[in-house]
């Protein structure tokens, strides 16, 4: 399992969307919540990816396609 920590940014368009949870669906990724904030024009949250090494990095390309702003907050840390 890795981890991977990051603040993800979500644009007005995205933030009634459930995002997230497509993610976890998608690429058997969870998200450890660990601060957010949601507001009416923009989101964030800070989390830790966690998963198959591969499946957590191809989780962060795909959330940048959809329009998440991705910033690694930490290098992934082998579990």
């Amino acid at each position: 399992m890795s981890k991977a920590r990051v603040r993800l940014t979500f644009p007005e368009h995205l933030i009634t969307e459930p995002v997230l949870a497509r993610m976890m669906r998608r690429f058997d990724v969870e998200p450890n919540i660990r601060r957010a904030n949601v507001e009416e024009k923009v989101g964030w949250i800070m989390c830790e990816l966690v998963g198959d090494g591969e499946l957590v990095e191809s989780a962060v390309a795909w959330l940048r396609d959809e329009g998440v702003e991705v910033d690694r907050l930490g290098d992934v840390v082998e579990g």
